[in-house]
């Protein structure tokens, strides 16, 4: 079965980091672009960061991109998201998601293989 697993979400305060993993199961993560997505409650799902299968492009959402930094080891199939200078807007539930792209457009059809997301919840 094709998985991709998060890992790395937690209850943090405002200023601290987070490093978010991706890891990918019986599948060759190194073949897809992956894109972080997140989505609070009562809000829209919104991308935050893609990366291309070779580690470019990298893309960010303008809200994150001078504190998040998106990263990829083929080697390990695994994509990470380090987050840095939490703030409470950051509060969400990431999930990443495999494709043939690194887009923020139309989610839903770039990407076939999505995880099932892990909070991160950052309080004051």
């Amino acid at each position: 079965q094709l998985q991709l697993v998060e890992s790395g979400g937690g209850l943090v305060q405002p200023g601290w980091s987070l490093t978010l993993s991706c890891k990918a199961s019986n599948f060759d993560l190194d073949r897809y672009a992956v894109g972080w997505f997140r989505q609070a409650p009562g809000k829209e799902r919104e991308g935050i960061a893609c990366i291309g299968s070779d580690s470019d492009p990298t893309v960010y959402r303008n809200s994150v991109k001078d504190r998040f930094a998106i990263s990829r080891e083929n080697d390990k199939h695994t994509v990470y998201l380090r987050m840095t200078r939490l703030q409470v807007e950051d509060t969400a539930t990431y999930t990443c998601a495999a494709g043939d792209l690194c887009t923020f457009f139309s989610p839903q059809d770039s990407y076939s293989h999505w995880g099932q997301g892990t909070q991160v919840t950052v309080y004051s």
